[in-house]
């Protein structure tokens, strides 16, 4: 196969990154500056700041990801941004970037969907195999994906409310940790007991879809209830008692989709994908339940968002030769 070189560029949050990605699978550079210290303060991502960030950001880190791949604008075979979901003023930034280097430098344009990018992701560290199932699991995004081929997604079951990262980062303000919250919950998980027996929502075998503001209810009414009674809880305790309820219902309800699919690969993607309590509950049940299933999950430095993911999803539309024009805008809501 001749070497295919991709310049993929990521601003769909609070993440500025470009990345230059070989042949859909090797990572040449990966640069991701991120802007979560501008965000603690607030609690979350503040759109006006993310874009700002973006701006001052993007020529930088695109200049930092050809330089070290060791490449010029003349070895690329393509230029690749996201197009969505996500913030659309953040969105637009990396858009508008990759449409000035296209058309400057002559290069076919790919808009790639933020959530293909995650399943993707996995793609740099072996092969993908279909049929396959994946749990996509981040700050805005819950959903089961099956796919049948390299390009085809169905969602067979998503949140209907709260993303289950939203989720995490909402307990976490209530126990006063820092933004984002998901990281210092699965740590104090790890040193806690499930002694509160949160709700699991929707556990019948009659749907995939997730549901979590029960759980996020519960949470906080039960710490509210505390703290007006004037009684002590142990964080710990409540930090593992929420995670065992999210483990249990992306687990369970991820390994029953698997088994009815009769999926070849089951894949992990998305931020919350670094949860090392997920990770583990997961393996587990590949290993119990699943026979002949290989199941992937990303090294850290690949769950969160970056534009490596980005890179690996737009080789496919490259080799279909799926690009797009000059018309091409950022689209917050769009869906696989």
């Amino acid at each position: 196969m001749d070497k295919k070189l991709i310049l993929a560029i990521e601003t769909s949050c609070d993440e500025t990154s470009a990345a230059v990605i070989e042949n859909g699978q090797t990572i040449l550079s990966n640069i991701v500056a991120s802007q979560i210290k501008s965000h603690q303060r607030f609690g979350g991502v503040v759109p006006e700041i993310a874009s700002r960030h973006h701006v001052e950001q993007i020529t930088l880190i695109i200049e930092e990801a050809l330089l070290e791949a060791d490449v010029t604008y003349s070895d690329l075979d393509a230029v690749a941004v996201t197009e969505g979901p996500g913030l659309v003023g953040a969105l637009l930034i990396g858009v508008n970037a990759a449409k000035a280097i296209a058309f400057a430098h002559d290069l076919p344009l790919i808009a790639v969907n933020h959530i293909k990018g995650h399943i993707f992701a996995n793609q740099l560290v072996d092969t993908l195999t279909f049929p396959l199932l994946s749990l996509v699991v981040s700050g805005g995004h819950t959903e089961l994906i099956y796919m049948e081929s390299e390009d085809s997604y169905k969602i067979i079951g998503e949140t209907r409310d709260d993303a289950v990262g939203e989720a995490y980062d909402k307990i976490g303000r209530v126990l006063g940790v820092p933004y984002p919250g998901g990281k210092h919950i699965d740590q104090m998980a790890h040193e806690g007991k499930d002694t509160y027996n949160f709700p699991r929502a929707m556990m019948t075998d009659d749907n995939f879809d997730f549901s979590f503001s029960g759980l996020k209810s519960s949470f906080i009414n039960t710490v509210h209830n505390a703290k007006q009674k004037d009684e002590e809880l142990n964080h710990n305790d409540l930090a593992a008692s929420f995670q065992a309820a999210v483990v249990e219902v992306l687990v369970s309800k991820t390994i029953r989709a698997a088994k009815l699919k009769n999926v070849k690969q089951l894949v992990l993607a998305g931020g919350v994908a670094a949860n090392q309590g997920l990770r583990t509950a997961l393996e587990k049940a590949v290993f119990e339940e699943l026979d002949e299933v290989e199941l992937l999950i990303p090294p850290l430095r690949l769950c969160g968002d970056n534009a490596a993911m980005i890179g690996a999803a737009a080789f496919v539309q490259l080799r279909n030769n799926d690009y797009a024009d000059y018309s091409l805008n950022g689209r917050p809501g769009l869906t696989v």
